[in-house]
């Protein structure tokens, strides 16, 4: 069922939203930095039993207020963000239900299948969320990687998601070009994901509204899970308010 997934993005350890087409440049644009910790957001949660959250470090310095956040909700949360097999076992010890991982299964312009059949084995599958976050180039959305900055040669397309399967619990898809935006959603690319369902997905990218989790329910049969950031009213913004998103929650679960 399409449920509201949430998220801590940290950066400089601190909670952050950022504009996902900055993390290239030097000028990271951010939305929202929270005078709350980590903690306050694990814990609130935590709280409100909404599982699957993804807790992303944004370049170094996030280790601390990474592990703090999953002391908070054991098993509540998945990490993202550098993860590589010398210490994808130490984030899962820490408390993370699965570790999140793209750039280093990326070394060149093509993803490693040794890599990620090596770390799907390492971990077991059921442990292991890869992230596919894209952006668009001549009419396809293709991987990037390296904090968004890098596109790759391998392209979204059914094939790569039901292979990637195989070896994952869940795929999670970042639409870059329009993250911490708040102008939209990528529809064309969910449209995309629609289609192939292999395994749980999460898209995140543009959501403005609550509408937009009662939009992507529709567009992918109920298939699809939605993570909003910049637009919700914890994180600054003024476009959906995060109690709302809990219970539009709990009416899928009770329905």
């Amino acid at each position: 069922m399409t449920l509201f997934r949430p998220c801590i993005d940290l950066h400089e350890g601190k909670v952050k939203q950022i504009v996902g087409s900055s993390l290239e440049s030097k000028s990271l644009l951010s939305n929202f930095v929270s005078e709350q910790p980590s903690t306050w957001f694990s814990k609130r949660y935590k709280e409100d039993g909404l599982l699957g959250g993804h807790l992303i470090m944004l370049g170094p310095g996030n280790e601390e207020a990474a592990k703090q956040a999953l002391a908070v909700y054991p098993l509540g949360l998945q990490i993202g963000g550098g993860i590589h097999p010398q210490n994808a076992e130490d984030w899962l010890m820490a408390g993370a239900s699965h570790v999140i991982v793209t750039s280093w299964l990326f070394p060149g312009a093509y993803l490693d299948w040794k890599r990620l059949e090596a770390l799907s084995h390492q971990i077991t599958k059921v442990r292991l969320v890869v992230d596919l976050s894209c952006r668009s180039f001549q009419g396809s959305w293709f991987v990037a990687t390296h904090r968004w900055s890098q596109l790759s040669e391998e392209e979204i397309t059914p094939d790569l998601m039901y292979k990637i399967a195989d070896y994952c619990d869940e795929i999670l898809i970042h639409a870059a070009d329009v993250e911490g935006k708040c102008e939209g959603m990528d529809e064309e690319l969910i449209s995309l994901l629609a289609r192939v369902t292999p395994c749980p997905i999460t898209y995140a990218g543009g959501a403005k509204s609550l509408d937009d989790l009662y939009r992507v329910k529709e567009m992918s049969g109920n298939n699809i899970d939605l993570t909003i950031g910049s637009a919700l009213d914890i994180f600054g913004g003024s476009g959906v308010r995060y109690e709302d998103c809990v219970a539009f929650n709990r009416k899928q679960v009770s329905s």
